[in-house]
């Protein structure tokens, strides 16, 4: 069973399950655990691992519109060594700091894995679910896509050690910033939201199920990082993984058309419209075609 698998399950017990995160009288509560073998690649910094684990949490934050109020992280590993025990906390404070949150503490484990928990808190009144889009809206994309794949790339050139400024470049791209600023800002007029941490195609399935909707989208406006231009086959490629790769926690957001423009002028980073939601039946479709159900899910073969 994988992780969507579980989720379904676990409806029937649980209510509401499917958003990015839980809202307990206005406070947002979210809690994600990664694992070396599955999330750090070789040549992952202490100091990456604690910006991205509980940056993935903070994202989740993101995702509903909230503000970041604060941050813990269990840290576990088959030993403690001072360097990188040191490393991670500096990475967890500073992407806390980076989106005006603070990185409180947590706890220490032995485990035969380096495993990282991390629960994130924030605080809205109006938060975003992700089963408001309405056919018409806009879809659109904060950032870019592809750094996260663009970084596993040359993750696996320093491996080789074929390049040697590949691992701190790919610590950098894997460092992202939790666009916190920009949910905040998409809140009052995004129909729809969630993060992008399974990928853009998967998002999109995953809201339009939530939304009971279609969607198309064009391939030409998807916001392609460069840096994973720089390390793709062909620009064909270099669209499929920033498609499909996930990871990048970029928000994925449904907007009316008539406010747009002012969405854009509103938002601090790139807001790129990359397609529209479509009735109920019409399906899935990129550049007219019919768009898989394809990217990261845990516990998946």
């Amino acid at each position: 069973m994988d992780e969507r698998a579980a989720l379904a399950l676990l409806e029937g017990e649980l209510d509401p399950v499917g958003d990015d995160a839980a809202v307990v009288d206005g406070l947002v509560v979210t809690t994600d655990m990664l694992h070396e073998r599955t999330d750090f690649p070789p040549g992952t910094s202490r100091y990456t691992a604690g910006w991205r684990s509980v940056g993935a949490s903070l994202s989740d934050v993101a995702a509903m519109g909230a503000s970041a109020t604060a941050a813990v992280a269990a840290y576990a590993a088959p030993e403690f060594v001072a360097d990188e025990l040191l490393a991670f906390v500096r990475g967890a404070r500073d992407v806390c700091e980076l989106v005006d949150g603070e990185y409180v503490g947590g706890d220490l484990d032995g485990h035969d894995e380096f495993t990282v928990a991390t629960t994130a808190i924030g605080r809205t009144d109006d938060p975003v679910p992700r089963s408001g889009a309405r056919p018409g809206d806009a879809v659109c994309v904060t950032g870019t896509l592809g750094r996260s794949a663009a970084a596993l790339e040359l993750f696996r050139r320093g491996e080789r050690e074929d390049d040697p400024d590949a691992r701190e470049r790919a610590n950098e791209l894997f460092r992202f910033e939790p666009r916190v600023t920009a949910g905040r800002a998409l809140a009052p007029h995004a129909t729809a939201m969630m993060d992008s941490s399974d990928g853009l195609a998967r998002s999109l399935h995953q809201l339009a199920e939530a939304s009971d909707c279609g969607f198309a989208v064009d391939g030409e406006t998807i916001p392609i990082d460069d840096a994973v231009r720089s390390v793709a086959e062909s620009e064909r490629a270099a669209l499929e993984r920033a498609t499909t790769f996930g990871e990048d926690f970029e928000l994925v957001a449904t907007i009316p058309e008539e406010v747009l423009e002012a969405v854009r002028d509103a938002v601090d980073v790139p807001l790129a419209r990359v397609g529209t939601v479509l009735e109920s039946g019409e399906g899935i479709s990129l550049d007219g075609e019919p768009l898989a159900d394809r990217g990261y899910t845990h516990g998946e073969d």
